[in-house]
């Protein structure tokens, strides 16, 4: 058994509404263990909607047409979805009784236009649960002459679902989801797992995943894509299909092993985590304290974290210090080049002392479009200074990475703890996306630090 999707709306090809209907219905029919290889989106054109979905029909077992279900006359969808099957509109008294009573308990006058909701293919059967004034349906469709593609015939079905998000989901986990279920037979458990990757091109992770995915390829247990994330990365997907949860879980643990132990701390979390989610974790659970020194990212930093819930936890404040004057006078930076290495090494320095920090993290750069003091646009600089006294085993491997001397004297970092400076170069990029990778850059440099820690 395998679905379709088909979402209707002309506002979704001009871009005036996301379609994440058909995003929400992909991920519930695979954790339903319903195949689905195709989504459509068409506009509000009798012609090309019916087109659409007889093509849906032609090489899918059942359809979900999503949308078009409401009064006006550009909601088509109910004409649609007659003309394909080749039958007439009737009005059902029962719908339309419904929908009348819907406004008056709502105290509100019912336009005429409403009973058009109550228009119903014939043999189409509504569904039980109904949460607005669109009736769901489910249309059964006859099997079509034998052909090439389906030498026996087979009796398909399609699903009618309102635009609306909230009534969509309600009919389709209520009825659609259990309907197709049923028509499957045997369930199967399709499931996902997202590592969340920085560090590596998608063609690097490729090339160094191949095996995998030839080994993969070659069983069917499982399967391997990836998610070009901009600049939250790259994601790689497991997806693995088995008869229940836990024989689907094990697969998906096993190829995340496998996976992990090639590409390594590239991976900084799953699914849902992010980079500051996991960052605050990790400070959380060794009971440091964060503190952040921003010029280049401009508080982006501190805006990433503090979206978490419970950033309060590790995140103490945030220095914009966008102009010199912040930089030497409140955080005690030497008037140097702006950004260079010891300006980013004194300001994370500095905001630990003033804010009392176990962990500084600072940036400083050259966003763009010009250049900033000599240097090129894209330049940034990312300052990290770790208290001795705070996290010796993470000073400890900030010293074996750099080179440097516990004092740091010689960069000019605080005797109480050490630091590392690192530069990167974001070239021929826009102002906005320099920022935006400088900043989760700096977060992965701190990821990857406190990581070292716990292996020490």
């Amino acid at each position: 058994m395998n679905c379709e999707v088909v979402a209707v709306g002309t506002e979704l090809l001009l871009g005036q509404i996301v379609d994440t209907n058909s995003a929400w219905i992909g991920e519930q029919l695979a954790l339903a263990g319903i195949d689905s290889y195709y989504q459509t989106r068409v506009g509000d054109n009798l012609e090309r909607m019916t087109a659409a979905l007889r093509q849906a029909l032609d090489r899918s077992d059942a359809v979900i047409v999503c949308g078009g279900l409401g009064p006006t006359p550009d909601d088509i969808t109910r004409e649609a979805v007659a003309a394909v099957l080749g039958v007439e509109l009737r009005r059902d008294d029962e719908v339309a009784e419904r929908i009348g009573e819907m406004f008056v308990r709502r105290g509100r006058h019912m336009p005429e236009s409403n009973l058009r909701q109550a228009d119903v293919p014939a043999g189409a059967q509504v569904m039980d649960v109904h949460p607005g004034t669109a009736p769901g349906l489910i249309c059964p469709v006859r099997a079509a002459a034998p052909s090439r593609r389906q030498p026996q015939g087979r009796d398909k079905v399609l699903y009618a679902v309102p635009g609306v998000p909230w009534e969509m989901r309600i009919m389709v986990g209520q009825c659609v989801l259990p309907d197709l279920q049923r028509r499957a037979g045997s369930r199967r458990v399709i499931r996902s797992r997202t590592l969340r990757t920085w560090g590596f091109s998608e063609s690097d992770l490729a090339e160094r995943l191949d095996p995998e995915i030839r080994r993969l390829d070659a069983t069917g247990e499982a399967t391997i894509a990836f998610l070009a994330s901009g600049v939250e990365g790259i994601k790689v997907r497991v997806t693995a299909k088995a008869v229940d949860d836990s024989s689907t879980d094990a697969i998906l643990a096993a190829v995340e092993e496998r996976v992990r132990a090639v590409i390594g701390g590239a991976v900084f979390g799953v699914d849902d985590d992010t980079m500051e989610s996991v960052v605050l974790d990790m400070m959380r659970s060794r009971g440091l304290k964060l503190g952040l020194a921003e010029s280049v990212t401009g508080g982006l930093m501190a805006s990433r974290l503090t979206a978490v819930a419970g950033a309060s936890d590790v995140l103490l404040g945030t220095v914009v210090a966008y102009d010199r004057s912040v930089k030497t006078g409140l955080l005690g930076a030497p008037d140097v080049n702006a950004v260079s290495e010891e300006m980013a090494l004194s300001m994370a320095a500095g905001v630990c002392r003033v804010l009392g920090a176990d962990v500084g993290l600072a940036t400083t750069g050259a966003a763009g479009p010009q250049s900033h003091e000599g240097a090129e646009p894209g330049t940034v600089w990312i300052g990290l200074h770790i208290n001795n006294q705070a996290d010796e085993a993470a000073a400890a491997s900030i010293s074996r990475a750099t080179g440097r001397a516990a004092s740091g004297a010689a960069d000019g970092v605080a005797a109480d703890g050490v630091a590392e400076a690192v530069e990167v170069r974001f070239t021929d990029m826009d102002r906005d996306v320099v920022r935006q990778l400088g900043t989760i850059t700096a977060l992965n440099l701190l990821r990857t630090r406190l990581q070292s820690r716990s292996t020490l």
